[in-house]
């Protein structure tokens, strides 16, 4: 089984920018369809964005143009750009295979606040 480790969260002011880093324990290469989902307090996990191994990416109405997903399948890295960030993108952030799902991780916090 992969495990998923997340990291790069933190406090950040609206209209600041992070960057996610999802580190799989083993090979990505295989699994076709990698995610990067949210979970804000009160509200379900939604999946915000998410990448094929050929590079075709879809994101949730409610990020685009502001979130880029990518993958290092050498690296076995799954990442998030998150620019023009906003209070309501206060999540705790998870990477996993969309569809199946693997075990999740422990997530990252991110929290836009002034």
């Amino acid at each position: 089984q992969v495990q998923l480790v997340e990291s790069g969260g933190g406090l950040v002011q609206p209209g600041g920018s992070l960057r996610l880093s999802c580190q799989a324990s083993r090979s990505i290469f295989s699994i076709d369809m990698m995610g990067w989902y949210r979970q804000a307090p009160g509200k379900q996990r939604e999946l915000v964005a998410d990448i094929t191994n050929g590079g075709i990416t879809s994101y949730v109405d409610s990020v685009k143009g502001r979130f880029t997903i990518s993958r290092d399948n050498a690296k076995n890295t799954v990442y998030l750009q998150m620019n023009s960030l906003k209070p309501e993108d206060t999540a705790v952030y998870y990477c996993n295979k969309v569809g199946v799902l693997l075990s999740w991780g422990q997530g990252t916090q991110v929290t836009v606040s002034s």
